[in-house]
């Protein structure tokens, strides 16, 4: 087995890994300019076979205001379209400090990181998207520092890749999250990981989506449809129906009405689905702080993986 250490889901980090992580993102975010210089001379390579705003925004200033440098590979312009995963993976990683990778198959995901010789980051797959998470958690921090342990999040949409990587982060830190998920396939579901969170005690589901919301510090809802996906004509049919399905289960004022509940998405929103414009920019919507997390959850990634192998 290889000692470097690598982020492709919240499964393979223990519970102290992952409250040392929380804490120093807080730590990175305080004190940006403490950690200018720390990746001079270093270069990260940042490989996309998905769409991308936030991932590639964060990651690629994130190192630029370390000191380092980001190179951006588009899969398809790239000879891993070519080749075999993990050779053009152990080439790139004579190349540079760290990969991080936006793949769609977890699969491929774990061919590149067998390949690669530097820390590999996984910047989203069909199974995990861990990096969010952890800017997720960084954001109910800094919300609430004296109390964040008690939070109760709850969580309404499809079960996704988000949601397995917020079951990992929660159960490891002893927030307690409940699922109002209607759509949730078993390509979805990765039971290792809900299995951590019930045997936590952190786990919960509820079908009633206004039991759900009573409660909860935070509420936070994604995309019905995958975004490569979405305008997409040949899954019309299927986004029609899942639209149809979860319009019950919309974060809208009516839904937060007698809660105190604040408002979280990981973006990209979809106005009108799966949240109304009209809660995305109230007062109870933490949904941009959410996302500008993003770069420091994504800074302290790097150098944790880097500077404390």
């Amino acid at each position: 087995m290889s000692s470097i250490k690598h982020l492709v889901s919240w499964k393979d980090w223990s519970d102290s890994e992952i409250a040392e992580i929380v804490d120093f993102a807080v730590y990175v975010k305080q004190h940006r300019v403490f950690f200018s210089g720390h990746m001079a001379g270093r270069s990260m390579a940042m490989l996309f076979q998905k769409t991308s705003t936030r991932t590639r925004v964060s990651f690629e200033a994130g190192m630029t205001e370390l000191g380092g440098h980001a190179i951006f590979l588009d899969w398809m312009a790239s000879n891993f379209s070519l080749s075999d995963i993990d050779f053009e993976a152990e080439y790139l990683s004579r190349n540079v400090s760290i990969i991080m990778a936006r793949l769609k198959r977890n699969e491929d995901l774990l061919v590149l990181r067998n390949g690669s010789k530097v820390p590999v980051i996984n910047g989203c797959c069909n199974l995990f998207h861990p990096c969010q998470a952890l800017a997720d958690i960084l954001t109910i921090v800094m919300d609430r520092p004296n109390d964040w342990k008690s939070t109760k999040v709850c969580y309404i949409g499809v079960h996704n890749n988000v949601v397995n990587s917020l079951i990992g982060i929660t159960a490891a830190l002893g927030i307690h999250l409940t699922l109002v998920t209607p759509i949730a396939s078993e390509d979805s579901i990765v039971k290792e990981v809900v299995d951590r969170g019930v045997a936590k005690g952190t786990l919960s589901w509820e079908k009633d989506v206004h039991i759900a919301v009573k409660d909860a510090d935070y509420v936070y809802t994604d995309t019905w449809v995958d975004m490569e996906f979405f305008n997409d004509p040949k899954f019309q049919k299927e986004k029609e129906e899942r639209i149809e399905l979860m319009m019950p289960y919309q974060v809208n004022s009516n839904l937060l009405k007698g809660t105190k509940a604040k408002v979280m998405h990981d973006m990209p929103i979809h106005a009108g689905y799966e949240i109304t414009r009209e809660v995305v920019e109230s007062e109870r919507s933490i949904i941009f702080t959410q996302a500008e997390n993003r770069l420091d959850a994504q800074k302290a990634v790097i150098l944790k993986l880097l500077e404390n192998p």
